[in-house]
């Protein structure tokens, strides 16, 4: 619990999904948003940095519009209910928290936001600086415009990629869940809590899809994604229920749900390296290759057997092993075109093929984080 605890220097990011904030109906759930801005409005007071990951501008804006199927009939809709929506949401939480004398500011990313190194650490800025000014962030995806080729589709993976961003101590997932169960709570009688997890590997058969609501893009799935994306930078996870008033401060009284231990953290582009979402390529590679970067070694052209996708160089792409598993992910120095020229040289032929002095590494390992 000490990594949740509320004291002076603490970051910590919030996400709050769409089944806590809105009704079925798309009316505000009023009371419990006050009550989650008070609790809020108590960590500030007492010297935490907060920032808020919110869903639910497509939720209030589609009954604004009086869009069917919640604003989610089409893309277009969607579209237009977010933007609608998002006025409303911003709107929100800059007068609640405004009451407890704090300053809201809002911040729409999309996937590409993140996933560009470049435009990742100006976002990285933007919110340290923010904080410092004693701001609270309020940032959601923007979907006015992102499409289903280019977003994040669910704000937990989004909250844990902030996370990285803004080298947050802590995130917590309020949930329409009260945490991860050995099975479906919903339909197994016997499925139990489970209070800590410490390898993620080992309880990734227990997630969902489903939310509990309905509402929600995301489900357990996604939640364990967002733990993984936040492990890489050495953050802590909570999945805490958040349908009660006050959720913050009854999670600090009992500390009910399920807590991800966070292992040591990555280096800052390791992390993000190990966060993104999208990857250009696979290369395919043998065993004495799996082996090599086990050991902390870069990747040749000798040890890779096929590769897929059309890549440029400084792209991300996966590694697999020989069992098709991915085992690593990094920034390869090679286009797509010369690399199918060189898969399976050895470096000292490399010069010839290509016609120019190679590179010491296709994947160098200063660029390149094992999963």
């Amino acid at each position: 619990m000490t990594a949740f605890a509320a004291h002076p220097g603490r970051r910590l990011v919030i996400k709050v999904g769409s089944s806590l904030l809105v009704e079925p109906n798309g009316g505000i759930r009023t009371e419990w948003l006050v009550s989650l801005i008070a609790d809020i409005a108590a960590r500030r007071a007492a010297g935490l940095q907060i920032i808020i990951v919110s869903s639910g501008a497509i939720a209030l804006g589609s009954r604004r519009l009086n869009l069917a199927k919640g604003g989610r009939a089409s893309l277009e809709d969607a579209q237009a209910a977010a933007a609608v929506g998002q006025i409303l949401l911003a709107g929100l939480y800059a007068d609640l928290l405004g009451k407890h004398g704090l300053t809201a500011a809002q911040m729409l990313v999309t996937l590409g936001d993140l996933e560009d190194r470049r435009r990742y650490l100006n976002a990285a800025a933007t919110l340290e600086r923010l904080l410092t000014l004693g701001v609270v962030p309020i940032l959601n995806e923007n979907d006015s415009v992102a499409t289903e080729e280019i977003r994040f589709g669910d704000n937990d993976r989004l909250a844990a990629r902030v996370a990285q961003a803004a080298q947050a101590d802590a995130l917590i997932l309020l949930s329409d869940i009260d945490g991860l169960y050995t099975a479906n709570p919903h339909t197994d009688p016997a499925a139990s809590l489970i209070p800590t997890v410490s390898d993620i590997a080992e309880v990734a058969h227990m997630a969902s899809r489903a939310s509990a609501s309905g509402m929600g893009s995301g489900g357990m799935v996604a939640k364990l994604e967002a733990a993984r994306i936040a492990h890489a930078a050495g953050i802590p996870v909570a999945i805490v229920a958040g349908k009660p008033v006050h959720p913050l401060a009854a999670f600090d009284g009992t500390g009910h749900g399920t807590i991800f231990l966070a292992p040591d953290a990555l280096t800052a582009r390791k992390a993000w390296l190990a966060g993104r979402l999208t990857i250009s390529g696979k290369l395919h590679i043998d065993s004495g290759a799996a082996n090599a970067l086990v050991a902390n070694r870069s990747l040749l052209a000798a040890g890779i057997t096929a590769h897929e996708g059309n890549f440029q160089r400084g792209d991300a792409v996966e590694i697999l092993s020989p069992e098709g598993t991915a085992i690593a992910r990094g920034l390869i120095s090679y286009d797509s075109v010369d690399l199918a020229r060189i898969v399976g040289q050895r470096s000292d032929a490399i010069a010839a093929i290509l016609g120019y002095a190679p590179r010491s590494a296709v994947v160098h390992r200063d660029q390149m984080v094992m999963l």
